[in-house]
């Protein structure tokens, strides 16, 4: 009798969670992929419910930052992308990226304190949350990018061979935007002085960020200081691929570096604290 109490107290198999320090099951994400869809048409949807222009506020927001930026930098300031380029197709080139970049850094550090009463009640794997959040920007993206074709179109510029770097640098675009908002997700969950930080941290991003500006605007000696911002190589790089231009592969090559090592970073901190989510969100 005693022999039988004890192999029913002992469980036939032990469940424990995978190994490594960066520990994350794609196959279980994938898996939820029907729930990463149905959150990231949420996002889309709420966002722009209830609103008289509906999903056209995804035109005429960056619409109006390229005419603004236009007038003021472009007339006004008298900056110049050099070789003849207009000033709206130089600087929309940039403000493209970067606009899906803080967008999708926005919405993702603060999609888990959002996602509460779902992650509270419901287990599924707690990285689809900055995920969705992410591909919904992707949306407002694509719409974005008809105007920059429109530009191209007003001012008689074809695209050429480099035209075809877009579609690399929209992926480590995403994984630029996806690396710090995973991270900024996880920190906000926990001190929501984060999302006080984070607008008017995007406010200062974006200056030191060659957006409005050419990266040869600054002198030589300080340029190394804008490559440590994971975003410079890549406006740079998206500049030089809708214009037509050779691209600054150093540039490029520090982005792809600092970005790989933001992704990891908040991937592995995500990892860490994402089982207290439910405790403290």
């Amino acid at each position: 009798m005693q022999e039988l109490v004890h192999k029913a107290a002992v469980p036939d198999r032990v469940i424990t969670p995978r190994g490594g320090w960066l520990s994350i099951n794609w196959r279980e994400i994938w898996r939820y992929r029907e729930l990463l869809f149905f959150l990231t048409w949420r996002d889309v949807t709420i966002r722009y419910k209830q609103t008289a222009l509906g999903i056209l506020w995804a035109f005429i927001q960056p619409f109006l930052k390229m005419v603004v930026f236009s007038v003021i930098f472009g007339k006004l300031a008298g900056i110049d992308f050099g070789e003849g380029v207009p000033y709206a197709v130089g600087m929309y080139a940039g403000l493209l990226p970067w606009q899906f970049f803080s967008e999708a850094l926005s919405r993702s550090s603060t999609s888990v304190v959002g996602s509460a009463n779902l992650i509270t009640k419901v287990y599924f794997p707690r990285l689809i949350v900055p995920l969705s959040s992410v591909g919904a920007c992707l949306v407002d993206f694509a719409i974005s990018f008809v105007i920059l074709v429109g530009l191209m179109f007003y001012y008689d510029i074809p695209p050429a061979l480099p035209i075809l770097m877009v579609l690399p640098l929209i992926v480590m675009t995403v994984l630029a935007a996806l690396g710090v908002g995973i991270l900024l997700s996880s920190l906000n969950a926990a001190y929501r002085d984060f999302q006080h930080v984070v607008p008017f941290l995007l406010q200062i991003w974006m200056y030191v960020t060659p957006v409005i500006y050419p990266v040869n605007i600054l002198p030589p000696g300080w340029r190394w200081m804008l490559l440590l911002n994971p975003m410079t190589g890549l406006v740079d790089a998206w500049r030089s691929a809708i214009l037509g231009r050779p691209f600054a592969w150093g540039h490029l090559a520090a982005s792809a570096g600092v970005t790989a090592l933001v992704f990891v970073f908040g991937l592995y901190y995500f990892r860490k604290v994402e089982s207290r989510f439910a405790d403290i969100v």
